[in-house]
C-alpha cells in the first residue's frame, strides 16, 4: 500500500484576496481536548497562521475526549461571537451536527479536521488525515511482521469512545482490512466475527484510559499478542499494563498519530508502528480557508477521488516489512508533527 506525505506544496495552495481587513477576520478552534499532544500541535498550528494572516483565533476544547457538551457550547458561543468560520475536530460525530447546521446556517463556514462529520457532508469541508489507510498500513505491517503466526493471531482493540466517531471506525477497520479480517459493515466497530478478535475497550484517547483498557482485554485472554491502538497516549498505556505483567516482548503495539513523543516510543520499542499525521498542516490549512472564505467567499474543495483534502499519511517503523511502504525513524521525527 503506498503512503503519501502532502508536501510544501500545500503552503501554495491557497492564495488571498485583501477585500476583508484583519478586524473583520474571526475564527474558532474547538478540539477534543486541550492536553493530547496532537490537538497541542494543532492549536500551534492554528495560532501562527491566524497571526500570519491577521486572523482573531479563539480556541475552545472538551474536558476530556468525547465531552460533546462542551463542544457544542463552543459552537453557540462562535454563532453569537459573529466569527467567518469554525475549525471542529468533534467528539460525537453524528451528535453534533444538528450545533454545526445552525452555524453554516449563520453563515459561518465549518471545517472538520482530523475527524469527519457523520455525514462528513454536515460540514463545509474536511482536512484530515485519510484514517482508513492510515489503520491500513499498520495492519498490513503487524500482519507481514507475524507472517504465518498471523492466522493465530490474538488482537485487542483498544478503541476511543462508545459513541464509535469516524476517527475511530475508520482506523479500527482500516486496521482489519489490512490484517486481512471481514470488517463486515465498514462504518461500524463490533460486528465482525473473526475468532482472532479477543475484543474492544474505550480508552478516551488517553494513558490512562489505554492502560485500563489493556487490563480489562488481559483478563479476557492473557494470550493476545498484537494490540491496535487508537492513538499513541493510548499505546503507551496498553504498554505500561503489559510490562506489569511480563508481556511487553512478547506483543505488537500499533497505533495512528506520529507525534514525536510516539515516534521516540516506535525507537525504543514500545510501539511496533505508527501512521503519522500532519495537524499543525490541518489546522494552519483550516485558518487560511477561513481567511479565503472572508475574502472571497470561496470554499475550500476535496483532494481528487476523495470527499475531504487528504493532509497526508505516513507508516513510521524501525522494522520495515516487504510490501509496505515506510519511512524511519529519524525521517518520522524530522516530520513530527508538521
Amino acid at each position: 500500500m503506498k503512503s503519501t506525505v502532502f508536501g510544501a506544496a500545500a503552503a501554495v495552495l491557497f492564495s488571498f484576496a485583501s477585500s476583508a481587513s484583519a478586524a473583520d477576520v474571526s475564527a474558532c478552534l474547538i478540539t477534543k481536548t486541550d492536553t493530547n499532544p496532537f490537538f497541542v500541535k494543532m492549536k500551534e498550528g492554528a495560532t501562527a497562521k491566524a497571526s500570519e494572516l491577521g486572523v482573531e483565533l479563539k480556541s475552545y476544547a472538551g474536558k476530556i475526549d468525547g465531552d460533546s457538551e462542551s463542544q457544542v457550547a463552543a459552537i453557540e458561543t462562535c454563532i453569537a461571537d459573529g466569527v467567518k468560520g469554525i475549525l471542529l475536530t468533534a467528539s460525537d460525530t453524528a451528535g453534533i451536527v444538528p450545533a454545526v447546521k445552525k452555524a453554516r446556517d449563520a453563515g459561518i463556514l465549518v471545517i472538520a479536521l482530523d475527524t469527519p462529520l457523520d455525514p462528513a457532508d454536515a460540514a463545509d469541508a474536511t482536512f484530515a488525515t485519510d484514517n482508513l489507510l492510515a489503520g491500513k498500513l499498520i495492519g498490513q505491517w503487524a500482519a507481514a511482521t507475524l507472517g504465518d503466526a498471523a492466522k493465530d493471531a490474538k488482537i485487542a482493540f483498544l478503541d476511543l469512545t462508545p459513541s464509535q466517531p469516524t476517527v475511530d471506525v475508520l482506523r479500527d477497520q482500516g486496521f482489519m482490512l489490512g490484517f486481512g479480517i471481514d470488517v463486515k459493515d465498514v462504518k461500524r466497530i463490533g460486528d465482525e466475527d473473526d475468532p482472532r478478535i479477543v475484543g474492544h475497550d474505550m480508552t478516551n484517547g488517553n494513558e490512562e484510559g489505554g492502560r485500563k483498557a489493556m487490563e480489562n482485554l488481559l483478563q479476557k485472554d492473557p494470550g493476545i499478542n498484537v494490540v491496535h491502538t487508537i492513538n499513541e497516549p493510548a499505546a503507551a498505556g496498553a504498554y505500561q499494563a503489559l510490562k506489569a505483567v511480563g508481556m511487553e516482548q512478547n506483543v505488537l503495539i500499533v497505533s495512528v498519530d506520529g507525534g514525536c513523543p510516539g515516534v521516540k516510543n516506535v525507537e525504543a520499542g514500545v510501539i511496533g508502528a505508527t501512521s503519522q499525521q500532519y495537524p499543525l498542516l490541518m489546522a494552519s490549512m483550516g485558518i487560511e480557508a477561513i481567511k479565503k472564505f472572508a475574502d472571497t467567499g470561496e470554499k475550500p474543495k476535496p483532494t481528487e477521488g476523495k470527499d475531504f483534502f487528504d493532509t497526508g499519511v505516513a507508516l513510521v517503523t524501525a522494522k520495515p516489512v516487504n510490501g509496505v511502504e515506510s519511512i524511519d525513524v529519524k525521517t518520522g521525527l524530522d516530520k513530527c508533527w508538521g
